[in-house]
């Protein structure tokens, strides 16, 4: 080794005199709320309100979900059918997230005549539930359970709106999980299935003044 070397060249060292990087301090913020998501039987929703007697007001349905259980984003689930195209924009433009699920006609086998029955007992044996039935079918339910869970991760709890007994086993895990929020069903004649769930089910016909839809009639010039 030389001397120049061993006693240095007289150059000081590339890191002398540099600028030392101060370490930089990570905040920690917390996370974001992720809010509630809300998941509609459309036509479980639409025919119950219709039954007592009285109309949705979609607008204001989507404000009162957001306004009072925290609801981000609404997935109205809905059978689709080719007339009802403006149907489906209006109720995009109330903001919900619209679901279209295929219809299928529903076609009956003609009766024979020795087996038709009088008008008397046709409405004796005519129950509610067949009369709620449309000329067309669209089974939203499988859907429907498929968006809750696959939105799971995206959401903080879950309002399903539906009284259809179809929905127990995804409202007993969001409930086992708590995830669950609110069970909201058109009126009180909700499936027996769901009484398990009484501490979570509310009536939206309770909220009939506040979400029905009004028609106004400017009065008549004379």
């Amino acid at each position: 080794m030389s001397e120049e070397q061993k006693q240095g060249n007289g150059k000081k060292p590339w890191w002398v005199g540099r600028p030392r990087k101060k370490p930089q301090t990570q905040t920690m913020h917390p996370p974001k709320p992720k809010g509630n998501y809300a998941f509609i039987d459309s036509q479980n929703l639409n025919l119950g309100v219709q039954k007592i007697g009285w109309k949705m007001d979609w607008h204001k349905f989507r404000e009162w979900l957001s306004e009072k259980y925290g609801v981000t984003q609404a997935y109205m689930f809905i059978g689709y059918l080719p007339d009802n195209e403006s149907l489906y924009e209006q109720m995009y433009a109330h903001g919900f997230l619209v679901v279209l699920k295929p219809t299928l006609e529903i076609k009956q086998r003609p009766v024979a005549n020795d087996q038709r029955m009088t008008n008397n007992q046709h409405a004796a044996v005519n129950t509610d539930k067949e009369t709620e039935k449309p000329p067309v079918k669209g089974n939203i339910d499988a859907d429907l359970v498929l968006y809750a869970m696959k939105e799971l991760p995206n959401y903080d709890k879950a309002v399903i709106v539906s009284g259809d007994g179809d929905f127990f086993s995804l409202i007993e895990y969001l409930r086992d999980q708590k995830r669950l929020l609110k069970v909201l069903a058109p009126n009180r004649r909700f499936s027996t299935l769901l009484q398990e769930f009484d501490d979570y089910i509310e009536g939206i016909d309770q909220h009939r003044s506040e979400l029905s839809y009004h028609t106004y009639h400017k009065p008549k010039k004379k």
